[in-house]
């Protein structure tokens, strides 16, 4: 007997209910976690100023010493504009969550589903009245909500290993519940370089999951991919055609690579977690117990090599030798910065009484390396993987580079204002580990007792407690909230020569989204 299911008024095969099923569930955690959709954001005034990799620019630096000039002030660098008053949102357009008219065969489904989703979502946090405008809130999940749904499976399916506990250790960072920001990003900017002007010379379209090298020659068993056909296994094109319509994925408008970029970006920013809960001796880890408590230590340092491996063969199968070399420079990006924040501080800060030019400019160079660089990377690698022209790929990777140094911004500051239920992991954990990010910065500027503390790491009793009552008593966590501001105006100005799509307005509505965020 056939397995169907009666919906709507007729029956339905078990392969018709099953796309039903998956845009319900898709729509029902939509509606829980994107509560505030109806929000309003302001479009940031003009900043010309592009900041690339690899030093941290004069722009970087105006940024602090303009918001460590006024107190407390919303100057940023690059001279943006003032903030704009807050006005009432127009109605918005029917949500997909509506539910469905009686004739649908989603209407029991839908049913189902509001038994077990609350009716009401958490009070969503304050939105900064600043990036207030009449523009309905987009809903970035939603475009891409179908890849998004599958990313977690998919990304365990290429990290399947014949040892159990290599196995479970590689995927114990996948299958929790995480932001997800580096994937979503990659995949809305993917979508919003499908219309804009390609370059003379498109890329090749290659079929993503087959070897370059024969199979036995790599001796890469992976159980959850087993590949029958080991004849044959050398590189070959499936199309030799531009990006269209018969390569673009069906109803997505994303290319095969560019969805597999997505998991690749995700596959490293694990990898960073298990080592980073390993060199920061971490117990909590987006609510549980961190890796390295789970597995030890050495299990933890393994099974992120194994995730980077992983990572690796996949990118090399997208056979673009400028993806590889920008995915592959942010894995050396990482260990660079991460160098760099167990130092701390400039050399230069070690006899100076208060934060100086030097000091700002290396802790923004190590955000670039430690967060900036791999969401910045990304984005320009799928604007390459479109086959967009040069300066619409500099722009997608400018975009990628200010949200990124805004979302990191963020969560240090987020480390003085947020609760420990909340982050779900302990709150003031930077200064505990000797950390000093830009609220003490800042803070440092006002009250220069905090030097001493931060270049012996607040190792003395009582340095953690002392350092983050004068960061309360200073502006400092208000003047990180303006620079994160400044870059999330700058994200917004990179994408101004895009065309208009519903992609670029919610790419627009991630900047709100990072810097209102509260875990």
């Amino acid at each position: 007997m056939s397995h169907c299911s009666r919906l709507g008024g007729r029956a339905l095969r078990a392969t018709e209910l099953r796309p039903h099923l998956t845009r319900a569930v898709a729509a029902a955690r939509l509606s829980f976690h994107f509560a505030h959709a109806a929000r309003s954001i302001a479009r940031p005034a003009t900043d010309k100023d592009a900041i690339h990799a690899g030093a941290a620019s004069t722009a970087d630096r105006a940024a602090f010493t303009s918001s460590s000039s006024a107190s407390g002030s919303a100057s940023s660098s690059g001279g943006t504009a003032s903030a704009a008053e807050a006005s009432t949102a127009p109605n918005s357009p029917q949500s997909s969550n509506t539910p469905p008219p009686p004739s649908s065969p989603l209407r029991r489904v839908a049913s189902l589903l509001s038994s077990v989703i609350p009716d009401q979502a958490p009070t969503p946090p304050a939105m900064d009245p600043s990036i207030a405008q009449s523009r309905a809130f987009a809903d970035p999940l939603a475009l891409v909500a179908a890849e998004m749904t599958t990313l977690t499976n998919s990304i365990r399916a290429l990290l399947g290993s014949a040892d159990p506990t290599l196995d479970s250790a590689a995927k114990y960072y996948v299958q929790s519940q995480g932001k997800h920001i580096r994937p979503l990003l990659v995949l809305l900017m993917s979508k919003a370089v499908l219309r804009v002007p390609k370059a003379d010379n498109l890329p090749d379209v290659y079929d993503i999951d087959l070897s370059i090298s024969p199979l036995d020659i790599l001796r890469d068993f992976n159980p959850a991919r087993v590949i029958s056909t080991i004849a044959s296994n050398v590189s070959r094109v499936t199309s030799r055609r531009p990006p269209d319509a018969d390569v673009i994925e069906p109803d997505t408008g994303i290319l095969p690579s560019q969805r597999r970029l997505a998991e690749i970006t995700e596959m490293i920013h694990a990898a960073s977690l298990l080592h980073d809960d390993v060199i920061d001796d971490a117990e909590l880890r987006r609510g549980s117990p961190s890796i390295n408590l789970a597995f030890g230590n050495k299990m933890a340092i393994l099974a992120g090599d194994f995730l980077l491996a992983r990572a690796s063969v996949a990118l090399a199968r997208l056979r673009n030798a400028e993806v590889t070399e920008l995915i592959s420079t942010v894995i050396a990006n990482l260990v660079e910065g991460e160098v760099m924040q167990l130092k701390n501080t400039a050399t230069e800060d070690a006899t100076t009484g208060t934060a100086t030019a030097a000091t700002f400019e290396y802790y923004l160079e190590k955000t670039y390396l430690k967060t900036a660089s791999l969401i910045s990377k990304s984005c320009r690698s799928a604007a390459v993987l479109a086959g967009a022209r040069e300066d619409f790929i500099e722009n997608a990777y400018l975009y990628g580079r200010n949200i990124g140094m805004s979302f990191q911004l963020v969560d240090d500051l987020m480390d003085y204002t947020i609760s420990e239920a909340e982050l779900g992991k302990p709150a003031g954990a930077d200064l505990q580990l000797g950390l000093a990010t830009a609220p003490a910065l800042f803070a440092w500027q006002k009250y220069p007792e905090l030097g001493p503390m931060i270049r012996r790491k607040f190792s003395q009793p009582g340095d953690v407690e002392r350092a983050r009552l004068l960061v309360a008593q200073s502006d400092g966590v208000e003047q990180t909230r303006q620079l994160a501001k400044s870059y999330s105006d700058k994200a917004v100005q990179a994408l101004a020569q895009f065309p208009d799509s519903a992609a670029k307005d919610a790419l627009i509505d991630m900047t709100a989204t990072v810097l209102n965020r509260r875990k």
